[in-house]
């Protein structure tokens, strides 16, 4: 009996992710999951610098401040609610005192622009099509910062505004890293805030728009981890208790989904010891003093130097 209806994704025979990777995550929420796992196997990955970027005019943004070495000065960040920001960043990286702010933020835009340069992979999550312009600027923001809604305006990017938005994030990419695989995908978390109507035509402009970027031949991919989500795994109870967000046990499955599909086969293996190591290291004896924990210790330190001897990259 068939209970599921499987997405066949095509495995990548070509630039496959393995340990000699490096990666560079960016974009909404759902890509700190995959960044997440990827720090947790221990790959060389870079995560969302600026914090969670929603929509894809916010991630040109970025990318094109950091190919040009913008330095962030004191004009282009405002004090609100007790804390410095810029419409930019996301809040993660906002601060009481300006002096660290401004050097966060300039140190942040050049860890993007070195990261973009030697990248491996570059891993795109969008999120949403609604963004919000900001009325006295007339400049689309990454994030509001709870500033009164007054303030902005509320509007829909067209396909074809996506897709103007994505090709300019594409070619900025490739005129400091012609190597580098692009891999887009579609954040599943469904921003409901927006409407349920709102939201559904909101994927989909981000999907017509992405499909018309792809090209395997100038590596440039999609993985469909929100189709995965909202067809394989279409039940409640593999969302978290807010019924948006994916739960662990979707977040996992959609994980080995992108294993199965851009991992190369020898890496698979160590992913396994890692996560054995991982483990290892989160066990808690009932007798830390015992010989048997202290061998078990021994045992731990000895996987840990083997991996590290093959894989220098590797940190514990």
């Amino acid at each position: 009996m068939k209970l599921q209806t499987k997405i066949p994704i095509t495995k990548v025979t070509h630039n496959q992710i393995d340990y000699t990777s490096k990666i560079l995550v960016l974009g909404s929420c759902f890509s700190e999951n995959i960044g997440k796992k990827l720090g947790y196997f221990k790959f060389h990955v870079t995560q969302n610098p600026f914090g969670i970027l929603f929509h894809p005019k916010a991630i040109e943004k970025m990318v094109l401040d950091a190919i040009n070495t913008k330095e962030y000065l004191e004009k282009d960040i405002f004090f609100h609610q007790e804390r410095w920001h810029s419409f930019y960043t996301h809040s993660t990286l906002s601060s009481p005192n300006k002096t660290k702010f401004l050097s966060d933020v300039n140190t942040a835009s050049q860890s993007v622009f070195s990261t973009l340069k030697t990248a491996n992979h570059i891993i795109i999550t969008l999120g949403t099509s609604w963004v919000y312009r900001h009325i006295e600027s007339d400049t689309i923001v990454a994030n509001c910062h709870k500033i009164p809604q007054k303030k902005f305006l509320k509007e829909l990017l067209s396909v074809s505004e996506i897709i103007e938005s994505l090709e300019a994030t594409v070619q900025l990419i490739k005129s400091i890293n012609t190597k580098a695989t692009i891999l887009f995908t579609v954040s599943p978390v469904r921003h409901l805030k927006d409407g349920f109507v709102e939201n559904t035509q909101s994927k989909a402009h981000l999907i017509a728009a992405i499909h018309h970027l792809i090209n395997v031949r100038n590596n440039i991919h999609y993985f469909p981890s929100y189709e995965i989500m909202m067809d394989e795994l279409r039940e409640y109870r593999f969302y978290a208790e807010d019924m948006i967000h994916p739960n662990q046990i979707a977040i996992h499955y959609i994980w080995e989904r992108f294993v199965e599909t851009w991992f190369s086969e020898n890496t698979k293996p160590i992913l396994k010891e890692v996560d054995n190591i991982q483990k290892g290291m989160q066990h808690k004896p009932f007798y830390k003093d015992s010989k048997e924990h202290k061998q078990f210790l021994q045992n731990l330190e000895a996987k840990k130097e083997r991996l590290q001897n093959q894989f220098p990259s590797i940190r514990f």
